[in-house]
């Protein structure tokens, strides 16, 4: 009937002891699911970058064929095809080594969802472009870090395990506490056979009572018990206000870097147009004999350290963006791809 508690608290433990596996569960499908945001993000960004070094293998074959005509016409020397040559032998090896990581990247990728070994998994780069530019609008940084404090998983496991000490010092109380039972018993003895003679006599006993236990030893063995048990509690709400902190640093550290890239995206975007204005510049007076070889060289190679770089900062992008979601336990979709 009465145990000091001991039989509520038991309960209650048991149920948050589901609840601290629930979360386990949730947050080992939120670590996975963060992986795969990973490979799915670097396999875009080497997928990109190879389209880049594509259209730059197909322009740089396009001033060659040029200087070749030109060197029909006498106008242009062989050392300066052989300088676009060597540019072009440098390009291919660049794809060839993109393309062999985006080979692995896929092999990773396609191993973690348990798909066939040949399947190859395409960004879709549609909706990549639409999830960035959407990144326009980025709610404020108390916003994300209400979500985090209601939604990070570390936090609610903190949380669990402090109800779960405290459930502990009431079962070290309740060790104190005496224990009341209720007793009924009925009893129907048939004939007595034990004697020489047995007797026919039948005889029915039942009773009703209050049992009491209680241990008069616990009085002094189970104070070091409830001392343990507070002294685990305590603990316990230092570690949850310590994941509360670590996490509002997380909020504050991911917040801050998605504001860097966004800043980047929008820096890189002006260096590949003003990249694009000095190719063109470049190439109309190398055409004309008024600039030299070495100054067209320059201008390509800016123009593709400038394309890559726009790449790599909206992939970065949209990955800081992710990260602030995984730090504050918000669901999302991964990025969509076709197979």
């Amino acid at each position: 009937v009465y145990a000091g508690g001991a039989i509520r608290s038991g309960i209650r433990m048991a149920e948050l002891g589901k609840e601290m596996a629930e979360l386990d569960v949730e947050k080992n499908r939120q670590e996975v699911r963060f992986l795969l945001t990973g490979y799915c993000l670097d396999l875009c960004k080497l997928n990109n970058q190879i389209e880049v070094v594509r259209q730059h293998i197909a322009l740089t074959q396009k001033e060659i064929e040029q200087m070749k005509a030109r060197r029909k016409q006498g106008t242009v020397l062989q050392n300066d095809i052989t300088r676009y040559e060597l540019q072009l032998q440098g390009l291919e090896l660049t794809l060839t080594k993109l393309t062999d990581a985006s080979t692995v990247i896929n092999h990773q990728l396609v191993t973690t969802l348990h798909l066939p070994a040949q399947t190859v998994i395409l960004p879709d780069k549609h909706e990549l472009d639409t999830e960035i530019n959407a990144l326009s609008a980025i709610a404020t940084q108390e916003l994300w870090q209400q979500t985090a404090a209601d939604n990070n998983l570390g936090i609610r496991q903190a949380a669990v395990a402090t109800n779960l000490a405290e459930q502990k010092v009431k079962q070290a109380k309740a060790a104190s506490l005496p224990s009341v039972a209720l007793v009924a018993e009925n009893q129907l003895f048939g004939p007595y056979t034990q004697d020489l003679i047995p007797k026919d006599c039948n005889v029915n006993v039942w009773f009703v009572g209050v049992g009491v236990k209680f241990s008069l030893g616990n009085l002094w063995k189970n104070k070091h018990q409830i001392r343990k048990a507070r002294m685990e509690y305590q603990q316990s709400q230092e570690a949850l206000a310590l994941a509360r902190e670590g996490v509002e640093h997380g909020v504050q550290a991911s917040y801050t870097n998605l504001l860097t890239s966004y800043t980047e995206v929008e820096t890189q975007q002006k260096q590949v147009e003003l990249a694009n204005q000095n190719y063109s510049v470049v190439q109309n007076r190398y055409q004309n004999d008024l600039a030299l070889l070495t100054d067209m060289v320059d201008a390509s190679n800016m123009k593709l350290s400038a394309e890559m770089a726009l790449v790599n900062a909206r992939i970065d992008l949209l990955y800081h963006f992710y990260k602030l979601k995984y730090v504050t336990s918000e669901r999302y979709a991964l990025p969509i791809f076709s197979r």
